[in-house]
């Protein structure tokens, strides 16, 4: 006989109990991705190296998002979250082992990020899905503000925790740590009820073979002009934030000798951003207009963007991350329950999966761009008397670093652009306006078949 008192916890409270277990997991491993940075660099002195880390890690995870968010769909999605959650520990285990051994070398790392990049094409649709279902509409925005809380809250003590502990318990300890703290991610959705979705004559549409239900993800955002703006800003936006942060990092270790406290201060200034920007997301909900939150947002992360790459060291490092970052929270979080309130439940996580596909497919040459005009361009012209240097060296300064910092700022300044252009395309401008929330289009389908 069937029982329901076995189902755990769901709604907000579920929901919040499956946000604690991924704050200290998301701690641990944000203190792992910033010892393995210091490493890498350390080993390669090379920005292009550190650039195929993201390489790895992307494009795994961009050519099986469209069959992820296809079992997404089809299974039970509290499964595909912690299926996403083990494999990000597999390859924490995996670099463990040889840096236990002694015998870690740099492709380990882009093995690991392998791996790494294929659970992580199962969590962002699962988790992005299950907010639809655990938690009622008119929290998407306050549910999505504390899921932002997720990546900026850990990593503002992450960097200048692990800073502070490399030494002591090296890097070794660091990643022991990030192992066990899975633990708690996995144990807190083993103890909720992520409820399925109810089946919608949208996803009856989109039933068929596994490559139909996958394309059927692209198909839903193709035929819908609003949804495919929208993404169509994240792909630009996400090309030129893409080149900018993957140098981020390079560029401050050139400049301060491979100082990893200035480093960790400034990525930690960057998540004291992005933390006030969830906290009063999770609190305000954002613009009444969801795509006010998209276009504002883009243009204010792009100024804090440009002004990372300027002269003046730390003090410029911390407000341009503070800027860029506190804003993020509003973007997504805006886009987020854009796109919720708009998608039928049961096809979400093939949906979700094309959105992410389109938004990111520049990631995997992004950090090719970076680092090949860095490496072999802009580094050398910003070192030496050259046209560059006249031009620009007063802006983003001269010597190592400086023509790094020289495409940060200019890839600000196209993000600036981005949202600025949102505001000239009706079809962005008006998304909400255009697009029916999803509970209508089931009513209005229910209609149908009753007439």
């Amino acid at each position: 006989m069937e029982t329901t008192t076995t189902k755990g916890p769901t709604g907000m409270f579920g929901f919040t109990i499956v946000w604690l277990g991924q704050i200290v997991s998301v701690l641990a491993s944000a203190m792992s991705q910033f010892g393995l940075t210091i490493w890498m660099f350390q080993k390669t002195e090379s920005a292009t190296a550190l650039g195929l880390m993201q390489v790895f890690f992307i494009t795994p995870f961009l050519l099986i998002s469209p069959i992820a968010g296809v079992m997404v769909d089809r299974h039970n999605r509290k499964m595909m979250m912690m299926v996403s959650d083990l494999m990000a520990g597999i390859a924490t285990i995996i670099i463990l082992i040889f840096q236990s051994l002694g015998i870690l070398a740099f492709w380990h790392l882009y093995f690991a990020s392998i791996i790494y990049g294929l659970g992580m094409a199962f969590q962002w649709p699962a988790y992005s899905a299950a907010i639809s279902t655990m938690v009622p509409k008119e929290q998407y925005a306050r549910a999505n503000g504390m899921m932002s809380l997720v990546e900026a809250g850990p990593n503002v003590v992450a960097p200048l925790l692990a800073g502070a502990l490399l030494p002591a318990i090296g890097l070794t300890g660091i990643l022991l740590f990030d192992v066990v703290t899975f633990l708690f991610a996995i144990g807190a959705l083993m103890i909720v009820h992520v409820p399925q979705p109810e089946r919608t004559v949208e996803g009856e549409q989109g039933k068929g073979s596994i490559w139909k239900e996958a394309a059927y993800g692209f198909k839903y955002i193709f035929t819908r002009p609003s949804l495919l703006g929208l993404q169509l800003t994240f792909f630009v936006g996400n090309l030129f934030a893409g080149i900018a942060y993957t140098l981020v990092a390079p560029m401050i270790l050139s400049r301060t000798d491979n100082n990893s406290l200035l480093l960790g201060s400034a990525q930690s200034a960057g998540a004291i951003g992005g933390l006030i920007g969830g906290i009063a997301m999770s609190a305000w909900g954002g613009f009444r207009r969801k795509v006010h939150g998209v276009l504002i947002g883009w243009m204010i992360s792009g100024i804090g963007i440009a002004i990372l790459g300027l002269t003046g060291g730390l003090p410029v490092w911390i407000a341009g991350s503070i800027i860029a970052a506190i804003v993020i929270p509003l973007v997504n979080g805006s886009n987020q329950a854009i796109w919720q309130s708009k998608v039928a439940p049961d096809v979400q996580g093939r949906v979700f999966s094309a959105r992410r596909l389109i938004a990111w497919f520049t990631n995997p040459i992004s950090p090719i761009i970076a680092g090949t005009l860095a490496d072999f361009v802009l580094e050398p012209q910003m070192r030496t008397a050259s046209l560059f240097t006249e031009t620009f060296g007063n802006l983003v300064g001269t010597g190592p670093g400086a023509g790094m910092g020289l495409i940060i700022f200019f890839c600000g300044l196209f993000s600036v652009f981005v949202g600025l252009a949102g505001y000239f395309i009706p079809a962005i401008h008006n998304a909400e306006s255009i697009l029916l929330d999803h509970d209508q289009l089931a009513k209005a389908g229910t209609e149908a078949a009753a007439a």
